[in-house]
């Protein structure tokens, strides 16, 4: 048996884990955690830049991994505390941005501000027990290479973003976007598709 799956079995030891990791009161990696361990488990690519005020909440049970030449800008929340961020070469996370996992960002996808990414719910059909009590469900938002998000956007669990695909400023994003695509909304519904044959974005007539 594994150190994690003695952790994991054992309800005492997976407590006191869980407590040297991180606190009940403030759910982020302790310093040492950022400051020793987090380094030799979690990969960023060459060239990646992760800006000095960006808040990086990630743990050791779960992945963080970047390719290379990407950039996650200043004031960017990044958390893996349910499910993998794992992001691509030559993308760009811009300001403000909040991604929770479990979240797959391609390659070359570009996000531009204030843009919110969620991979987990929290439960709430238990009326007797506080929402921030009940157990969190959790689904993988893919989100292929050459994207774009435009600002203020909303991505909801489960969503899967095709390739080349862009996603207007403001959208709610809360089904999925076929590749090379242009949606816009609240919800988001889709507006041009682009057409390999006659080699032009045309527009989608409901």
């Amino acid at each position: 048996m594994s150190i994690k799956e003695r952790i994991v079995s054992n309800p005492k030891i997976k407590e006191l884990t869980l407590l040297l990791i991180t606190s009940k009161q403030n759910p982020r990696p302790r310093l040492w955690v950022r400051w020793f361990l987090n380094p030799f488990i979690h990969k960023k690519g060459k060239g990646t830049v992760i800006r000095r005020h960006s808040r990086i909440d990630v743990f050791p049970w779960n992945k963080f991994t970047t390719g290379h030449h990407s950039t996650i800008e200043d004031f960017v929340t990044l958390n893996n505390g349910v499910g993998d961020v794992i992001i691509g070469n030559n993308s760009r996370i811009g300001m403000g941005n909040t991604i929770i996992g479990p979240v797959n960002i391609g390659n070359e996808v570009i996000f531009a501000q204030n843009i919110v990414l969620s991979g987990l719910n929290h439960g709430y059909t238990d009326v007797s027990i506080p929402i921030r009590k009940q157990p969190v469900s959790k689904a993988l938002i893919t989100i292929g290479d050459e994207v774009w998000i435009g600002a203020n956007a909303v991505v909801v669990a489960g969503v899967t973003i095709g390739k080349h695909s862009v996603i207007a400023a403001g959208c709610v994003v809360t089904k999925d976007v076929p590749p090379y695509s242009v949606a816009v909304g609240n919800p988001c519904r889709i507006i041009r598709k682009y057409n390999h044959e006659t080699s032009s974005w045309e527009k989608v007539t409901s």
